[in-house]
């Protein structure tokens, strides 16, 4: 049978019913995803409104400690310190060496031979105290000639005085013998200075170092031959910059540590001042005397000075790590009494600018913004991004010594809990806690 062709075929149009299906369906999807942005964004006051501010049984503890910022995440976890009234010297710092108070190297006069050595290697010796002698034949000698020449020259002199009071001779004759015997006293003297230059002498009381040649040697003049220190009272030499001048003064104590001698702290007092200041370092150089009694102290030792310059009493001062540098200005966070958007009394941060002065050891001096007493926030500050948020306070090793619980998982820490009101029941005269976080509750 021959096939016929009968025209395009249409599909049937969709039922009404299937149309109006889809519509509602988008719809829907359009309205739940209204919904879901606006549960997630929602104010705290809305929150509340809906019932939803009190958490059920389990769920505060179940949360992360210190993991929101505000009532919505709960209170942050912080560390905190007091601020303290505290007394600040202010000091300068200076290095400087030993000296002894009096210190020479013996050298000879003339050249010679030496004959005998009077000293110990390191031993005490006493003012006027031979310790070197040099060969003295020649000018012993040459003493003897002229004590001989002044002997003649004082017989003829006496002998023409005579004569002229006789007048056997004339005046010219008398003062010509007058001049011979005051040439052969000089002759003398420079035989005995000679004489006195081969004895070599202690300058004053002290100690002798190692020396430097023996008996036998031939020196020349000037050869060291050894040292000679007082460290009876040692002196301290040192540099500070020239603003410190008009503090300094006469009489001003010092404080001098040594790195040969860890753990020693002794006391010194400011001598004398270099009235030249260093041109080229703008430094004043200073001297400082110290007791060496004990005799533990050397010449030459490396030095650390501490020099108090002035000291000023109730001066505020807080840790370091609570400052905050931020545009050029410094600032703190306190942690004051205040009340969580729920109206519950607890600890709630408060940011303040502050003015800071003098740092020592870790201190750093609070000249207006924060009072004595007051507790500042040293350690959680990334956490806290606005004024009133509640905080929570842990105690330092609250729950370190704490024993664990059954199950193996350490108790919670009485008064920690509480989440704000536990940050408001801490003990604010507590000087510095750590940041811990909450106990986990069983569930």
């Amino acid at each position: 049978m021959p096939l016929q062709w009968q025209g395009p075929q249409f599909s049937p149009s969709p039922h009404p019913m299937k149309k109006l299906h889809v519509t509602v369906a988008v719809i829907g999807l359009v309205l739940a995803s209204a919904g879901a942005y606006w549960y997630q964004h929602r104010s705290p006051a809305t929150a509340l409104a809906a019932g939803e501010g009190a958490p059920r049984k389990g769920a505060a503890a179940a949360a992360p400690a210190g993991g929101g910022n505000g009532p919505t995440g709960g209170p942050v976890a912080v560390e905190v310190a007091q601020a303290r009234s505290a007394t600040l010297s202010e000091e300068a710092q200076a290095v400087g060496t030993l000296r002894s108070r009096q210190g020479v190297v013996l050298r000879p006069e003339v050249a010679g031979r030496i004959a005998a050595l009077g000293f110990k290697d390191g031993e005490r010796v006493r003012r006027g105290q031979l310790l070197v002698q040099l060969d003295a034949t020649l000018v012993a000698a040459q003493v003897r000639q002229a004590e001989a020449q002044l002997s003649i020259a004082r017989a003829n002199d006496k002998r023409n005085r005579e004569l002229l009071a006789e007048n056997f001779v004339s005046q010219a004759s008398v003062d010509q013998t007058a001049a011979n015997l005051q040439v052969a006293e000089a002759q003398l003297a420079l035989a005995r200075a000679q004489l006195a230059r081969t004895r070599i002498l202690a300058p004053f009381d002290g100690t002798v170092g190692l020396r430097l040649v023996n008996v036998g040697d031939y020196v020349n003049a000037g050869a060291d031959l050894v040292n000679v220190e007082d460290l009876r009272t040692i002196h301290v030499d040192f540099r500070l910059p020239e603003r410190y001048l008009p503090q300094l003064q006469q009489g001003q104590a010092a404080a001098v540590t040594l790195d040969a001698l860890p753990g020693r702290r002794f006391q010194a007092r400011i001598e004398a001042l270099d009235p030249q200041i260093d041109a080229d370092g703008r430094s004043v150089l200073a001297r400082a005397s110290i007791a060496n009694a004990e005799g533990v102290l050397r010449p030459g030792m490396f030095a650390r000075v501490d020099i108090e310059l002035s000291t000023r009493q109730g001066v505020v001062v807080v840790p370091e790590e609570a400052l905050l540098p931020q545009g050029g200005k410094q600032y703190v966070i306190k942690a004051v009494q205040g009340r969580t958007t729920q109206g519950q009394a607890a600890r709630v941060a408060q940011r303040v600018e502050v003015t800071t002065g003098a740092r020592r050891k870790g201190q750093v001096e609070i000249v207006s913004g924060v009072a004595a007493d007051e507790t500042v926030v040293t350690a959680g500050h990334q956490r806290l991004q606005r004024d009133g948020a509640p905080l929570r306070i842990v105690q330092l090793g609250a729950e370190a010594h704490r024993p664990p619980a059954s199950g193996g998982e350490p108790a919670p820490a009485s008064g920690n809990a509480g989440g704000a009101e536990g940050g408001a029941g801490a003990d604010a005269s507590t000087p510095r806690v750590s940041l811990a976080p909450a106990p986990v509750a069983a569930r």
